[in-house]
């Protein structure tokens, strides 16, 4: 079998998106990459390599599956699929709406699941396929002003967990990747934030807006390397189900899961106590 393979990549215009479609041309595969505007479409397909942009809005479910199709029948089965496309609303929960809440959701999530429903039948079909979701380390812990980001990541996660053990019979894999603090567009222009109107929450978040605003293009991650690392696990006969990337995203992920140990362990016994009388204690 080939080593070259054709890649499915949404959001490919700016930051992981694009490194990896760069990264992935460059190592000889085909690339398929969405964009949002024709614009960034002809910019997309200047790139070097085999190469091809569709323009296409993940929260349009009617495109997206007509995308796929196109794909699948025009250019080849899709080997890998790379769900990169998403954005982050920066806004404490009282002061975000809910139509900010429904738009989250409609990109991270219905969009994410909607590619991926497009994709897996055909993957299923041939018994094969790798299906890689770009989560975040904000998909494992939190951080006061990212309340509905982090609950849309968070909800990719659990969809892609499940759906990993559903296809793993079919040979098909399933990996989220959690970047952490990347050189991108994510904290800068691709983040929408939510107006302040709450005075009593300006201690806490105005120093954390201030930092995000100012740290955007300081960031540690390099999205090259991270780009290297997603075509690393591709290339794997047994690739993980999570890949975290970054430093700061081993830091913080290991000290949120240490906090939940230690919690969990501080009231074991008043959890254990809800069981009806006759179940037995063993576990």
């Amino acid at each position: 079998m080939s080593d070259t393979k054709t890649f499915l990549i949404t959001g490919v215009s700016t930051g992981l998106g694009r490194a990896l479609a760069r990264a992935a041309s460059a190592a000889g595969h085909r690339v398929v990459g969405t964009v949002r505007t024709p614009a960034d479409a002809r910019s997309f397909e200047a790139l070097a390599g085999d190469v091809h942009a569709r323009v296409l809005d993940v929260t349009d479910h009617v495109a997206v599956d007509r995308v796929v199709g196109e794909t699948e029948r025009d250019l080849g089965p899709v080997d890998v699929l790379v769900a990169n496309a998403g954005y982050g609303h920066d806004g404490l929960f009282e002061e975000s709406s809910m139509d900010d809440l429904r738009r989250q959701f409609e990109v991270n999530v219905y969009g994410t699941v909607a590619v991926i429903k497009a994709v897996l039948p055909h993957m299923r079909e041939r018994r094969a396929g790798h299906i890689i979701a770009v989560t975040s380390m904000g998909g494992l812990i939190t951080m006061p002003g990212l309340s509905f980001y982090h609950g849309s990541k968070f909800a990719v996660e659990g969809i892609l967990e499940t759906l990993g053990k559903e296809v793993a019979d079919f040979g098909i894999h399933v990996t989220a990747v959690e970047p952490g603090s990347f050189r991108t567009d994510w904290a800068g222009r691709s983040m929408v934030r939510a107006p302040r109107v709450i005075a009593d929450y300006d201690e806490l978040f105005e120093p954390l807006r201030a930092r995000r605003i100012h740290g955007s293009g300081r960031q540690p991650g390099d999205p090259d390397k991270a780009a290297a690392a997603v075509l690393r696990i591709a290339a794997a006969d047994r690739p993980p189900t999570r890949l975290l990337l970054g430093t700061d995203a081993l830091r913080l992920v290991r000290a949120g899961r240490d906090a939940f140990e230690r919690e969990m362990l501080a009231w074991a016994e008043l959890s254990a106590s809800t069981d009806f009388d006759d179940v037995s204690r063993s576990a």
